[in-house]
């Protein structure tokens, strides 16, 4: 810690002038090196200069950096968060430097890409988009450098390498490396099968092609004849075959290319026609066997019941038998071979009542909450079961109905019967009502923010968390035992805490108390020696919770004695350290303490003087700027502090020889020898 300016005289003794030898010369600063570097901080600074050794402090601006005194011509520095141009100086006994130039540089931000995908094969030009992007040293699509232009701060234009998949794509400048954007790279389509693989000269066919990598595909070729053609999926394309004839290959393309061809024949076999089904009627859930009569039912290839694929077995070139898939209405039966599809005759479906979903699909194990089943077909309707429980309702509409749950357990499937019969089943779950059983920790600072694990039963699915009236800010269900919430702010105090499920809401029981944060306002004394062991008072508010007293990065023992105050015992340390609190409800702001180097004699002058006293000595040493106390033997005495190395005492009477010691606020010194003579005679 540096000494002090010396205090006013405190007697009106004569002042000498500090021995010029004793003045060190103030600390230099030559260079910087780097003389930049990242908003965040953390990189290591070389200060070049002069009597540079017993540094006590580095600023970069007014803010505080670690750092490491190398000798009297080098310190390495941290360099800590900041921005924009500051001055960097360095602080010793004798002074401050001289402040050279050190600029921070904002890291580099990306806000969009565009495009955000392009071909496997690279090549893309891709505007990157951001903020302090000029100066960049690098752009990578995830592990792969990209050439690039910087074009300004905001914008970068970059080629993209050759890749596959989804990469991050990032900007790194001397301030650090940007966040990450996703770019998709897109493979190359592949066809790996048509169906079917013949048709009519006439063409008008459906076609279906699988393969990969077919989104986007912006062409399907018939030989050199485009077709019309739907996406259906990544992995499938339904396309109508155009008039051709012989046999051609059947490409798609999409922006990464064009995949491999695979043959389709073009034949001149007739169409199929159909002249009659039996029977042309069947409920809903189909199942019927149907009997499809008519010509050029060889080799059919597929028998649709409207849109429906349906199984199918060919009998002969004039009739096929087929099994009705489930279907609604009426719909048009058709055959379909290499040749073409034929006309299509009608098939009526008996409808039956179809449920596609229930809001809520989970509820209380009680019952009693309305749900509505949402299909088709509902009029009518006799009856709605959960499980094996019946329910009642009420029919709204053709494809509505509500319901009031019954009491039950588990899951349950819940139908509706109607003279046409019953329904698919969905399924609908009892949850019974979550428990809390702890929180952990009970206690948290007013602003909240941090989290508290809840430990319990049936808290799966939970929609809600409140403390007392307010929501959590988050929450995660890990398991149906525990739920971890992140505190919202609150007031000091004890809440409720409840959790919400499908099942309902905890019972109170449940408590979280939201605790102050400490404050500390003064410490005394303000300062102490290095080793420590002194009392030191800490007043403030909001202390009976500490839970530590720290001194800098030292802990300390303490005893709290009221709310608004507390004793620490001083742990060893040097320097101007923060004394702060830490209760549950935060960590306090620091109050300064400094840590005083004992004082140390190392000379007397005159050693000896008459036996009346009065003689003014010079006591010549170092850490007594804070001198409280000169005493000879057990005799205090008035005195002066000239500097950090002289002080002068006016000696008492007395006989024989003294030890003289002095006493500062960091402790006492050694002694030295002061000899009484006594007159002659």
């Amino acid at each position: 810690m540096p000494e002090p300016t010396a205090p006013s005289a405190r007697t009106t003794a004569p002042q000498p002038t500090a021995s010029p030898s004793l003045l060190l010369a103030a600390p230099v600063l030559t260079s910087l090196t780097p003389t930049s570097g990242p908003a965040g901080g953390g990189n290591t600074v070389t200060l070049t200069g002069t009597d540079l050794n017993g540094a006590t402090q580095v600023r970069f601006g007014s803010s505080i950096a670690g750092f490491t005194v190398v000798s009297a011509t080098q310190i390495n520095a941290t360099a800590p968060a900041g921005m924009g141009n500051v001055q960097v100086v360095a602080v010793t006994p004798s002074g401050t430097s001289n402040g050279l130039t050190y600029t921070y540089v904002p890291a580099p931000a990306l806000t969009s890409l565009a495009p955000t995908s392009g071909p496997a094969s690279g090549g893309t030009t891709v505007t990157l988009t951001g903020t302090n992007l000029s100066g960049a040293t690098q752009v990578r699509f995830g592990t792969t450098n990209a050439t690039f232009t910087v074009v300004s701060n905001t914008q970068i234009t970059a080629t993209a390498p050759p890749g596959a998949g989804g990469v991050q794509v990032t900007a790194t400048t001397p301030g650090g490396t940007s966040n990450g954007l996703t770019y998709t790279y897109i493979p190359t389509p592949t066809l790996t099968s048509l169906n079917p693989t013949t048709g009519t000269a006439a063409g008008g066919n459906t076609v279906t092609l699988t393969g990969t990598d077919l989104s986007g595909a912006t062409q399907v070729r018939f030989g050199t004849t485009n077709a019309t053609f739907t996406v259906v999926s990544n992995t499938q394309i339904t396309a109508t075959a155009p008039p051709g004839t012989g046999t051609v290959q059947v490409t798609a393309t999409t922006p990464s290319g064009t995949s491999n061809g695979l043959s389709y024949t073009y034949t001149a076999v007739p169409a199929p026609t159909l002249t009659s089904l039996s029977p042309t009627s069947g409920p809903d859930g189909g199942g019927t066997t149907v009997t499809l009569t008519g010509t050029n039912l060889s080799g059919a290839t597929q028998v649709r019941f409207g849109t429906t694929n349906a199984t199918f077995t060919v009998v002969s070139n004039t009739q096929i038998t087929a099994t009705a898939p489930p279907g609604t209405g009426t719909v048009q039966v058709t055959a379909t071979t290499p040749s073409g599809t034929s006309n299509g005759l009608s098939y009526t479906y008996t409808p039956a009542p179809t449920l596609t979903s229930l809001v809520p699909a989970s509820g209380p194990a009680v019952g009693g909450n309305t749900v509505t089943l949402t299909g088709t077909n509902l009029t009518g309707a006799t009856q709605v079961k959960f499980g094996s429980t019946n329910a009642t309702f009420t029919v709204l509409s053709p494809t509505q109905i509500n319901a009031t749950a019954p009491p039950g357990t588990g899951a349950v499937q819940v139908t509706v019967a109607s003279p046409d019969g019953t329904s698919n089943g969905l399924s609908y779950t009892y949850v019974t009502a979550p428990v809390i059983g702890s929180v952990t920790p009970l206690q948290g600072p007013t602003p909240g923010g941090n989290t508290v694990v809840l430990t319990g039963s049936g808290l799966a699915g939970a929609t809600a968390v409140r403390f007392g009236n307010v929501p959590a800010a988050s929450f995660t269900v890990v398991s149906g035992t525990q739920i971890n919430a992140v505190a919202p702010p609150g007031a000091a105090g004890p809440v409720i805490v409840e959790v919400t499920t499908p099942g309902g809401t905890n019972g109170p029981g449940a408590y979280y108390f939201y605790v102050a944060a400490p404050a500390v306002t003064a410490v005394s004394p303000n300062t102490g020696p290095t080793a420590g062991g002194n009392t030191v008072s800490v007043t403030g508010s909001h202390l009976t919770l500490a839970g530590s007293v720290q001194f800098g990065a030292a802990a300390a023992a303490f005893t709290v004695v009221t709310d608004h105050l507390l004793t620490a015992v001083a742990p060893p340390g040097t320097g101007n350290v923060a004394v702060s609190v830490t209760s549950p409800g935060g960590t306090s702001a620091g109050v300064d303490y400094g840590y005083i180097t004992g004082p140390v004699l190392s000379g007397l002058t005159p050693a000896t003087g008459p036996e009346a006293g009065g003689t003014t000595v010079t006591l010549t040493g170092s850490g007594l700027t804070t001198t409280t106390a000169v005493q000879f033997d057990a005799t205090t005495t008035a005195f002066t502090v000239l500097s950090p190395t002289q002080v002068t005492a006016v000696v008492p009477p007395g006989t024989g020889s003294a030890a003289v010691t002095v006493t500062t606020t960091g402790g006492t010194s050694n002694s030295l020898t002061y000899t009484r003579v006594a007159p002659p005679g």
